[in-house]
């Protein structure tokens, strides 16, 4: 890589410091560093363009922040299908599994090449209301029907590839990617799933019977989930990512597939998918 992207969540409060270690590296191996957004502001000796030229030019975009700066980067990228590799700022992190004491190492890793393409899988959601198209999204890690703050339950129709699954009286719904495994999907008791499997995960948020079991489906399926009951005033929320939101109505139905395009992960040399779950989730295994 000879042009890297520059995307900082510029509110963590060591941004700064970590972007002019990235400054100083990609000077010493000279990359050209350029920005689309706030990041100008902490590292102004990048070539600051608009966003389509941004995502015309690089060859690949280093984020600084969270898991939240890797959706957002992977979002607006969309179909440009530039590699990204996140560097985390935060605590958790399972895109970003960059440490930020090694930022210096990961350019050089995009400089000399030396790294893997992780291709993932992304849904494409489109809401159809009276036959009409009234939304579109798209997610790297899932999309959500819920209610935001109210604790009402709602009925909602599954169908896959126009076989009937059930009606659950619920408080919402997830359908996740494998990358998405590990985070809202994985806190509502879903799998956890390995991001090169070719699968979507079916999660039901609080559902009112015991027989509601998270499903695995074939990521070729189309899901569809038909809003059929509601309680009187209150409409949930389509949520895609936690970024994008919809305000859904009763007989409104969300129809999700692959999204056509992948996102690109690099991989640096010495990631291993298990290792990254063992120190996130603190795995400790059987005590001897």
């Amino acid at each position: 890589m000879k042009c890297i992207g520059v995307i900082a969540n510029c509110g963590k409060p060591q941004a700064g410091d970590v972007l002019q270690r990235v400054a100083t590296e990609a000077a010493r191996l000279n990359l050209e560093l350029v920005v689309c957004d706030e990041t100008r502001t902490l590292l102004p000796s990048a070539r600051s363009l608009t966003l389509p030229e941004f995502t015309d030019i690089v060859d690949g975009v280093l984020t600084l922040g969270g898991d939240g700066t890797m959706l957002h980067t992977v979002r607006i990228l969309a179909e440009a299908a530039k590699p990204v590799l996140g560097v985390n700022l935060g605590s958790l992190g399972f895109m970003t599994h960059v440490p930020q004491c090694e930022v210096e190492a990961a350019i050089g890793a995009l400089a000399a090449d030396t790294f893997a393409l992780s291709a993932r899988t992304m849904l494409g959601g489109r809401v159809y209301r009276a036959g009409n198209i009234v939304a579109q999204t798209m997610a790297l890690n899932d999309i959500v029907v819920g209610w935001g703050q109210s604790s009402r339950a709602m009925t909602l129709g599954l169908t896959v590839d126009g076989d009937e699954v059930a009606e659950y009286l619920c408080d919402g719904l997830i359908v996740s990617t494998p990358t998405g495994s590990t985070g809202h999907a994985l806190s509502s008791g879903g799998p956890i799933v390995m991001p090169t499997a070719p699968v979507f995960n079916m999660n039901v948020i609080c559902p009112h019977s015991l027989s509601a079991r998270p499903l695995v489906l074939p990521d070729t399926c189309t899901i569809r989930v038909n809003i059929l009951q509601l309680p009187s005033e209150k409409c949930p929320l389509l949520s895609a990512d936690g970024q994008d939101e919809f305000v859904l109505q009763r007989e409104d139905v969300l129809e999700i597939n692959r999204y056509p395009h992948h996102a690109l992960f690099v991989q640096l040399p010495d990631h291993l998918y298990f290792a990254v779950l063992r120190q996130k989730l603190h795995w400790r295994g059987s005590a001897r």
